[in-house]
């Protein structure tokens, strides 16, 4: 298993968001994490990816105990993070931003699996396009491919992508949608937050459903999708 996180258990102050929180992603996989809001789905990301420290509990990377890293650690272990919010830089261009997400050491370009530019614009068009524009001029849909691409430039094994068709027109959800899929087609694995129930069943072969903290369902899409129960307590349907 590429990814392994058992018994986590992550606080604000005194508020414990996650409570015993398990979920596995396999190489390859798009796996998605559901639930309304406020279950705990981004605290999940942030905890792996180390912005959070659980004060229990273990992360498991490619067989490494990675808990409690600091991002950096993290992402230099081969994880790759794009958050809600983008974090794009909006006075940097969209060559620069990309730039941003080169990690030093050598890279390989002769290797097939290797992220550079050119194989960036292959996969975004429009950011080529755009690649002279400033982060801040960018469309939503834009700004998500290129916090993708950036994350994308640092040769991750698998990233966590948190909500990244939210606020976005049904033509930049589809859009977006197939940009996943097309990534993940390359050998990247994917774990997903995504609160369109649609676009997460189209994309994952596995699914957790979070309740206040910890996993209510566990399971592959076409089980989720025959437990009408499940869907109708935990999920926004």
């Amino acid at each position: 298993m590429l990814l392994e996180v058992e018994g986590l258990n992550t606080y604000y102050g005194e508020s414990r968001v996650l409570q015993d929180m398990a979920l596995a992603v396999d190489q390859g996989e798009i796996v998605a994490l559901l639930g309304r809001n406020g279950m705990g789905k981004s605290t999940t990301l942030k905890s792996i990816m180390g912005l959070v420290s659980p004060r229990s509990g273990i992360v498991n990377y490619k067989g490494e105990n990675i808990t409690g890293y600091p991002p950096y650690k993290v992402a230099n272990s081969g994880i790759g993070y794009v958050p809600e919010e983008r974090w794009i830089f909006p006075n940097l261009t969209v060559l620069e931003n990309l730039a941003m997400g080169i990690k030093g050491g050598k890279i390989d370009k002769k290797n097939p699996n290797v992220w550079t530019l050119e194989k960036i614009f292959q996969h975004f068009p429009s950011l080529e396009k755009r690649q002279g524009s400033k982060g801040a001029n960018l469309s939503g849909g834009e700004q998500q491919m290129l916090a993708v691409g950036r994350s994308l430039m640092g040769n991750p094994d698998l990233i966590l992508v948190d909500e990244p068709t939210e606020g976005l027109a049904p033509l930049l959800k589809k859009e977006v949608r197939d940009m996943l899929a097309g990534i993940s087609k390359t050998g990247v694995s994917i774990l997903l937050v995504e609160h369109n129930l649609k676009v997460a069943m189209s994309l994952a072969q596995r699914v957790y459903v979070m309740k206040k903290g910890c996993v209510a369902f566990a399971g592959t899409v076409t089980e989720l999708a025959a437990h009408d129960e499940i869907r109708e307590k935990y999920l926004e349907v």
